[in-house]
């Protein structure tokens, strides 16, 4: 399913810059899996940090990051499945030239070191400036901390037990690419990853990868949160990860997310007309169980997801005026890229309801702006240059504080208007 859905957003790179001349050059990966190519597969992993061809498991067993676990078989038997980053310290996971395109990401965290403290940096070609920065946990859309990992099965990108990380993004390179993480944190961080990318042309109108970072905690009320801001240069928006801390009682994604694009101003082209209608959901995620209470539903789809790291029932507790609920979404832009031209700005505002039950379903609410913690992760292709990024908050800022308040006894009682 992952290779045929590579395939179709391979198709959509094509139209960047849409016109006669970008349809006939092939897009990165628009091929049938089936026709044989003169691509040279390569992968890049501790055990091969170069990526050479027959490079790989030629470390001795004395030299590894697993020599005690591999002492007894030697050379080739797991001798190198992982690296530590000290404290402090930014590790090469990976560089090779090009021109090719980097297919799949794999990944797995160990060691101390929050997620947090983990940046991702990927570089294109001669850049000064990376082109991916993002915490690791982020940018694969599980954004809070060990042991709240979701289960996410999505096209572009998959999280599974216990703490698999994997991204399908295709990104394409021409000179070269370079990989980075930086251990931010006091602590050890023990990294285990593969690489994997493929040695092959790449079209002259394909865009760059790109993914960005950024975070609010807590969001000022009134205050509409950028999601990105600042894009330079003809390309098109792929995806989001919004992890949304919720601090107020009862419903809490009424805002818009707006894309502001082509010299907009004060007015966006493209209004949606809520935060779960956008990550492709409907009345605050809720559907009523066997037992006719409502719920909140987490569910991971290949475009678009939510969860609740604790999926709440929709009762009087769903009111209170205290404690925090903590969410994650993610909504991939596979087959409706949003394409610009010359700049493009994205927000999403901070909205729920004054009313203590949810008589809005009946029309008779008003809204009321949230003051919750949103961190997200922008995802886009474009054309080089880039503009540089906003710099990233300390790492103290960054840290995911315990959540707020304690969950309160059950009420009874339903809750009116839900579907």
């Amino acid at each position: 399913m992952r290779g045929l859905v590579g395939t179709i957003l391979a198709l959509a790179m094509i139209a960047v810059g849409a016109g006669p001349a970008a349809a006939a050059a092939p897009a990165p990966g628009a091929i049938p899996l089936f026709e044989v190519t003169n691509a040279q597969s390569r992968s890049i992993s501790p055990e091969n940090p170069t990526g050479e061809r027959g490079g790989g498991a030629r470390l001795e067993a004395k030299d590894g990051s697993a020599s005690y676990a591999a002492a007894e078989l030697g050379k080739g038997w797991k001798v190198n499945p992982y690296v530590n980053i000290a404290p402090g310290t930014t590790y090469r996971l990976g560089e090779a030239a090009g021109p090719g395109i980097i297919n799949h990401v794999w990944m797995t965290l160990g060691g101390l070191a929050e997620y947090r403290s983990a940046i991702l940096r990927i570089y294109w070609d001669d850049e000064a400036t990376p082109s991916v920065e993002a915490p690791v946990g982020d940018f694969f859309a599980a954004g809070w901390g060990r042991g709240a990992e979701p289960v996410i099965d999505s096209a572009m990108v998959a999280v599974n037990p216990g703490s698999g990380f994997n991204s399908f993004w295709q990104m394409p390179f021409r000179k070269k690419f370079r990989m980075t993480i930086e251990n931010r944190s006091s602590k050890i961080l023990r990294v285990y990853y593969q690489i994997n990318y493929a040695l092959e042309p790449v079209s002259p109108r394909a865009g760059y990868f790109h993914a960005q970072f950024r975070m609010a905690n807590p969001l000022k009320a009134g205050d509409v949160y950028t999601i990105l801001d600042g894009v330079r240069g003809q390309g098109q928006y792929v995806g989001t990860y919004l992890g949304h801390g919720a601090f107020s009682p009862g419903w809490w994604g009424e805002g818009e997310v707006k894309f502001y694009m082509d010299g907009d101003q004060e007015y966006p082209t493209i209004a949606g007309t809520g935060e779960e209608d956008y990550f492709l959901g409907s009345y605050i995620y809720v559907k009523r169980g066997a037992d006719g209470r409502p719920r909140e539903v987490n569910y991971a789809s290949l475009y678009s997801g939510f969860y609740a790291l604790k999926p709440a029932e929709v009762d009087a507790d769903y009111f209170r005026a205290d404690g925090e609920r903590r969410h994650g979404e993610y909504r991939w832009h596979v087959l409706d890229p949003i394409r610009f031209q010359k700049d493009l700005k994205v927000t999403i505002q901070n909205l729920g309801w004054k009313d203590a039950t949810p008589t809005r379903v009946s029309g008779n609410g008003r809204y009321l702006a949230l003051s919750d913690s949103l961190a997200s992760v922008a995802y886009w292709y474009q054309l080089e240059p880039h503009a540089p990024f906003p710099a990233l908050p300390s790492d103290a800022v960054m840290q995911i504080p315990p959540a707020r308040g304690t969950a309160a006894p059950a009420v009874a009682g339903g809750a009116p208007g839900l579907p």
